[in-house]
């Protein structure tokens, strides 16, 4: 076991913790896949179980227990640094949920072709950089119907950390993969699939039409926090639909939107609709 207890914070492969930001790992090994970091027990669970490898470990002595040993030990070559919580602390500069980190490498990601075989249901993020709304939607789309996601690459990446951390390590559950902004709508069509825009359009209907629980196969898309969906992307979409409101209040935030769209639009009806 590769266990090492730190008396210098500058041992080799600590870096990883302290001198990079997010997007720095993301990058740090090009041209290959980078890293990113993982937090709890069970979000690193989950990525392990999804087929990522750890590179490291980074663990409060006091959670040096049953727990993450079980996680630790099934990778006897990964260094495993541990420290006390303050100096925990004051190296990574916040406190860790359930004291323990792990620097994991990134995998490559599916085409959209190859993602979206055999699949009825896809959640689509259009430019939604907010990573804990990203998180959020990830994870409303693992439990709400949503067989994959698919973000378009200006959407903030949902293996940072907060964002994994929103998802409760939903986004290692759910195939996803990211996708530039101008291919997306020909290939999800490409695939066989009916788009659906969530906008406050003229032209909207509402989500509990009929038509869109007749369709087999629907991509929900949903825009920024700001500004909402593109202009031709709600101009290529097959519909474009709303959630009716209540209480003059015009819109909800995009991944509180998300949870009521994907519990909706999940729902399939075999009988015959009258369009």
């Amino acid at each position: 076991m590769n266990k090492i207890n730190i008396v210098d914070f500058k041992e080799k492969g600590l870096d990883v913790y302290k001198d990079y930001n997010e997007n720095q790992l993301k990058h740090i090994y090009e041209p290959k896949l980078g890293l990113f970091i993982a937090e709890t027990p069970n979000v690193i669970s989950r990525a392990i179980d999804a087929g990522y490898e750890p590179e490291s470990f980074l663990l409060e002595d006091k959670f040096d227990n049953e727990r993450t040993r079980k996680i630790y030990e099934k990778f006897p070559d990964v260094p495993v640094f541990i420290t006390d919580h303050d100096s925990l602390k004051a190296f990574t500069g916040y406190n860790i949920t359930m004291g323990i980190l792990s620097a994991m490498k990134r995998r490559k990601m599916p085409e959209i072709g190859e993602l979206c075989k055999n699949k009825n249901r896809i959640a689509v993020l259009e430019n939604i950089s907010n990573p804990t709304n990203v998180g959020a939607i990830v994870r409303s789309a693992a439990a709400l119907g949503m067989e994959a996601v698919i973000m378009t690459s200006d959407c903030a990446d949902p293996l940072y950390r907060r964002a994994v951390r929103v998802s409760v390590g939903t986004i290692f559950q759910i195939p996803w993969t990211v996708a530039s902004p101008g291919n997306m709508m020909k290939e999800l069509k490409k695939a066989g699939f009916k788009t659906v825009s969530l906008a406050l359009e003229e032209d909207s209907i509402s989500i509990d039409d009929l038509r869109l629980k007749k369709e087999e196969k629907l991509a929900v898309i949903l825009g920024s926090e700001g500004y909402g969906l593109k202009k031709e992307t709600i101009e290529q979409s097959d519909f474009t639909v709303i959630i009716p409101m209540s209480n003059k209040v015009d819109s909800l935030n995009v991944a509180a939107a998300s949870a009521v769209a994907f519990w909706e639009l999940s729902k399939k009806d075999n009988c015959n609709v009258d369009l």
